[in-house]
């Protein structure tokens, strides 16, 4: 299968420079919009499983470092990340503590998750962080350790470009 996914090799170096999350986001943004920027279950279908395990970590990234895994969950992304084999693609990326981390918020998720889902106020959902203390330690360990698991996820990239993007504009060598 053809890899739907094209990025310019000239957006990919300057992504480089400016950093690992600006490279991880590259990569991630061009599977977003190779999918007209929906995230579902016809969309995911366009990508393959690596470019799938890159969605799934930005949208656990991004959630849990604005939010926790309360806010995660709460935002309806639950089911996404926990009923999926995220956690056993990122083991084979070399990230075994973070499919460890995984699979304690999804015992948690499968225990609260609809609970935390329900609709509420904006106090109600504040609430939600003092009534399950469980996930506390779980965004601690999350953020303690968000830098290293982007670089190794821009690493797992960039030794495997060819399973995230087409790149396109590659200067040929005289």
């Amino acid at each position: 299968m053809d890899n739907l996914v094209k990025i310019n090799d000239s957006t990919i170096r300057e992504a480089a420079s400016a950093g690992m999350d600006e490279f991880v986001n590259v990569f991630y943004q061009a599977a977003l919009d190779c999918m007209g920027g929906r995230i579902d279950g016809d969309t995911m279908q366009k990508l393959n499983a690596d470019q799938m395990t890159l969605v799934v970590f930005k949208t656990l990234h991004d959630e849990v470092m604005d939010g926790g895994f309360v806010q995660l969950i709460y935002n309806g992304w639950g089911p996404f990340v926990f009923f999926n084999p995220f956690a056993k693609a990122v083991r084979g990326w070399g990230l075994d503590d973070l499919a460890a981390l995984v699979k304690k918020a999804g015992k948690l998720f499968r225990k609260y998750g609809r609970e935390i889902e329900r609709e509420c106020t904006d106090d109600e959902f504040m609430a939600m962080f003092e009534n399950y203390p469980e996930f506390d330690d779980l965004d601690d360990t999350f953020v303690e350790n968000e830098e290293r698991w982007v670089e190794a996820v821009a690493r797992y990239i960039d030794g495997h470009v060819e399973n995230f993007a087409t790149v396109e504009g590659v200067a040929e060598k005289a």
